[in-house]
């Protein structure tokens, strides 16, 4: 959890709180048609409860906020190009809602899938 002390009191930021803002700016970018599980067990937790943080893992390392995220990308897009968009959009989003600078955000591409509009 990030803590800040203002000269009026403290702001605590929870990973929970951060994992939902990177999963709105993940999924508002371009090429990504969902978020994935990172592994079974989430998976199954996921079909049981909507989280809104499906998806996203926030780590904190010292005062350092690292970021990982499980997408599943539109088939026929680059890769490589979608995945770095994704990384740059999260990270600007968190740093510009909590004014902490993100020290690291890993993306995992989970899988390829046609996106629903073109059915």
């Amino acid at each position: 959890m990030t803590n800040e002390l203002t000269s009026i009191g403290g702001i605590h930021v929870s990973p929970q709180a951060i994992a939902t803002i990177a999963y709105q700016a993940a999924l508002r970018s371009y090429g990504v048609v969902g978020m994935a599980s990172k592994n079974l067990a989430d998976g199954l937790s996921h079909l049981l409860t909507r989280d809104p943080t499906h998806g996203v893992e926030v780590r904190f390392d010292d005062d350092q906020i690292n970021i990982d995220l499980y997408i599943i990308v539109e088939y026929g897009t680059r890769i490589k190009s979608v995945a770095a968009s994704v990384a740059n959009t999260v990270r600007y989003n968190v740093e510009k809602a909590l004014g902490i600078p993100v020290n690291e955000v890993n993306v995992h591409v989970q899988g390829l899938r046609f996106s629903d509009d073109e059915e």
